[in-house]
């Protein structure tokens, strides 16, 4: 089992400072992965009275690829975890070229997790379909794999095109890994068949989502044992609880700070050490 904790974007501070002092507390005391989550725009409620998502223009999100480059210099173990950067509202080669960097310089330390989202405002803002995105994002992930592992390539697709050009720096690992965030069953099948793991939200059927999952990869003909599962659960979650967990299938967890009434950000930076420490014990 793999223990990490989700950077508090929307609570913590833009102190760089603090920003690493979270991240070299969070190795120091044992932690496997740093995991973040991506959104470039925030929606002004004022002028969406029936507005439904959990973000707004109040909400912070340091950008991931830049917040992992900056902690990448200060760190030396921990991975580095996105989950999730919205895919298909982001140019595909850039985001090989970023996470190839990314990886680089961290000596391999880079998990990509990607998703379509659900913002609608970020998709017009950056000038991507939003009604497209599930389709798209398979040949995204295509595209990204060729592009890290062969100094050039062709590829043609039906909405990319490079010919006979490459990256430079290639990342330490040609093949990173790529998870998928996400619960709608075209998601889930996505997963089993070409995915190396998945971000589902904890819920009463989670059991039968992984194994249907892994079915799914069967039927691809992967080996379903190989595809990693993380959820992010508060840092009061209970031993039992985790274990329970860890018996429907789940091999990761991030313990989240974020929505549980700390005062500031050094309250985050005891709550991790807090909950590290009492699950000590947990493998």
């Amino acid at each position: 089992m793999k223990l990490g904790v989700v950077f508090p974007q929307t609570e913590i501070s833009a102190d760089p400072d603090i920003i690493a002092a979270f991240a070299t507390t969070a190795e120091s005391v044992g932690y496997d992965h740093l995991l973040a989550y991506d959104h470039v725009l925030g929606a002004n409620i004022a002028s969406r009275p029936d507005w439904q998502g959990p973000y707004t223009t109040k909400s912070m999100f340091q950008e991931p690829f830049v917040l992992f480059s900056y902690l990448a210099g200060l760190t030396k173990t921990i991975e580095f975890v996105t989950a999730v950067i919205i895919l298909p509202q982001r140019q595909t080669v850039l985001v090989a070229k970023q996470a190839a960097c990314v990886d680089s310089i961290s000596r391999g330390r880079l998990r990509l997790g990607v998703g379509i989202g659900w913002n609608d405002v970020e998709y017009e803002a950056l000038g991507e379909n939003f009604k497209n995105r599930g389709e798209r994002s398979e040949e995204q992930i295509a595209l990204l794999r060729h592009l890290w592992k062969d100094e050039a390539i062709s590829f043609e697709g039906k909405w990319h095109k490079v010919t006979d050009a490459g990256l430079n720096p290639l990342p330490e690992r040609r093949n990173m890994p790529i998870w998928l965030g996400g619960m709608a069953p075209q998601v889930i099948d996505r997963v089993g068949r070409i995915a190396d793991g998945w971000f589902p939200f904890v819920n009463k059927g989670l059991a039968g989502q992984i194994e249907q999952m892994r079915k799914s990869a069967r039927e691809a003909g992967r080996d379903s044992a190989s595809i990693g599962v993380e959820c992010i659960v508060a840092t009061n979650t209970s031993v039992d609880q985790l274990k329970s967990l860890q018996n429907q299938g789940v091999t990761h967890f991030a313990l989240v700070t974020m929505n549980q009434g700390l005062a500031n950000p050094q309250a985050h930076i005891d709550a991790i050490k807090q909950a590290r420490d009492r699950l000590k014990d947990l493998t």
